[in-house]
């Protein structure tokens, strides 16, 4: 199955998925293309190194998100892209795109949603003074945050724990968890 990683930042859950797939972890799966809609993005870099496609959009040149969804669109149907994965993709994709694609867009959030929904999920959680946050990989619906969930897992904030040690702790689980869905739902075991 031909995979999309769309991205903004880093690409640390893009290198977790490059890693896995390496090693056999996404089944089938490749990773056909990465998504950017930011020139300057690390995660472009690690694409590049491993010799994967890129395709950089920025929302620039768009009056629209529906207009800037089809661009991409386009850009998917020539890769025969079967599932996309979200990995710190920091647009809110038009209905169209989800519609388009429903049941093959997967997330993954940084909180235990339905709490902490939106681009701040570490950080509101932190800041909310709670005890446990986590890792939430879901279906992308049009509601922001709010597809149906594929898996959560727990990360306990500890007395005293800084920010950036909390947001280490949150990305070991993305890693782990991420790929994990992926190679499933590659491998037909789960559907929304």
């Amino acid at each position: 199955m031909n995979i999309a990683v769309f991205v903004s930042g880093n690409g640390s859950n893009l290198q977790a998925l490059i890693d896995a797939e390496k090693k056999g972890g996404l089944s089938s799966g490749k990773i056909k293309l990465v998504v950017c809609d930011k020139s300057d993005a690390f995660a472009l870099v690690r694409a590049k190194k491993h010799n994967i496609p890129v395709f950089v959009l920025t929302g620039d040149r768009h009056a629209s998100r529906e207009e800037y969804d089809k661009v991409i669109i386009e850009e998917l149907d020539q890769k025969n892209i079967g599932l996309i994965v979200l990995a710190g993709f920091m647009r809110i994709l038009s209905g169209h795109f989800v519609n388009k694609y429903a049941n093959r867009i997967l997330n993954i959030h940084p909180a235990l949603l339905p709490a902490f929904k939106g681009a701040n999920g570490i950080k509101d959680a932190y800041d909310a003074g709670v005890d446990v946050t986590g890792v939430t990989v879901h279906f992308v619906i049009e509601e922001l945050d709010s597809g149906p969930i594929i898996f959560q897992e727990e990360v306990k904030i500890g007395k005293n724990e800084s920010l950036e040690k909390l947001e280490e702790k949150i990305h070991k689980v993305e890693h782990k968890l991420y790929p994990k869905a992926v190679r499933m739902f590659v491998d037909g075991e789960m559907r929304s």
